[in-house]
């Protein structure tokens, strides 16, 4: 019997939850490599090792790997692309989450669901918390909202629902890597300076995941992101102290003047209140965070960008 089964285990949060598990397991086969630890087992599935929304599919890996805690990191997170493919959108973050909370409810398995802030219009003046009752305004956040739901109702006893935001690590692309490539190609570099929220280290969110997995805390929904709150801005300029590049370098400019076809929610913070109510501390201040991820997600980007080809086109605007 498989413990941990990881749906989109390539992407960012994925390889990280995949990472920390294994390290996890590592002391344990330690002890005696002659034989596996029963239900110690983690597998990762990729995109390419299984599409969530081919129901069947979905059905037979579950049945296969009788896993007893299933994680999906798997998403189409193209905010701008769903708001014209908002049928292909909800293909993937709305029935694929169906398909495995069904297919849990038939193994017994208990389902993480890794969800999104976009499920708040983003007009609010305090965190969101949990209960709050979620207006998108987006079609990303429409299909997210959507998978929340199915997973909710299908599994009222086992289903976990983890929003987070403003996500960022040395795997894949992100707010983080972006400005330390942009630092030493640009002098100047304008960052928009209205939109609120929580930058967030993989590694936390993932630590918080195989948290909560192995308490007794109650199914439903949690906030897997840092305390307080900054902008793009704030956060760029903190990113060019730990560079140890001038800060004045990174100009504010509004929302407005980087127009996209998904409107940015303009304040996107939210509360933890759950995470006191289950008995377990929420992950702590954004720049601690920063601090401590810092020299890996650098090396990983300074890693890439020796290997990537000239002539790469310019990163797109934050978010």
């Amino acid at each position: 019997m498989t413990r941990w089964l990881i749906l989109g285990a390539g992407g960012m949060l994925g390889l990280d939850l995949l990472a920390a598990l294994k390290a996890q397991a590592a002391p344990l086969r330690a002890l005696d490599a002659t034989r596996p630890i029963e239900g110690d087992a983690v597998v990762g599935l990729t995109h390419e090792d299984l599409d969530i929304t081919d129901e069947a599919a979905v059905r037979a890996a579950i049945s296969r790997h009788r896993p007893k805690t299933v994680v999906n990191c798997a998403a189409w997170t193209a905010v701008d692309d769903a708001e014209q493919h908002e049928e292909r959108a909800l293909e993937v973050n709305g029935r694929g989450p169906g398909h495995i909370a069904a297919a849990c409810a038939a193994t017994g398995a208990r389902l993480v669901h890794v969800s999104t802030d976009y499920v708040f219009g983003g007009d609010g003046r305090r965190p969101y918390q949990e209960h709050d009752q979620p207006v998108p305004r987006t079609a990303y956040g429409r299909t997210k909202r959507a998978g929340e739901d199915v997973v909710l109702r299908l599994l009222p006893g086992s289903g976990f629902v983890i929003r987070t935001a403003w996500l960022y690590g040395a795997h894949g692309r992100n707010f983080v890597r972006t400005m330390i490539r942009l630092a030493s190609e640009r002098q100047i570099v304008e960052v928009v300076a209205d939109q609120h929220g929580q930058p967030t280290w993989t590694a936390d969110v993932a630590a918080k995941i195989i948290e909560l997995a192995g308490s007794p805390a109650p199914a439903g929904v949690y906030h897997a992101t840092s305390s307080g709150e900054t902008t793009w801005f704030g956060l760029a300029r903190q990113i060019f102290r730990l560079l140890g590049a001038d800060p004045a370098r990174v100009r504010p400019v509004s929302s407005s003047e980087y127009r996209r076809p998904a409107v940015r929610p303009a304040y996107s913070v939210l509360g933890h209140r759950a995470w006191a109510a289950a008995g377990i501390e929420p992950i702590g201040n954004w720049q601690r965070a920063l601090s401590s991820a810092f020299s890996e997600v650098a090396a990983a980007e300074r890693t890439s960008a020796a290997s990537a080809a000239p002539g790469r086109a310019p990163a797109a605007p934050p978010r």
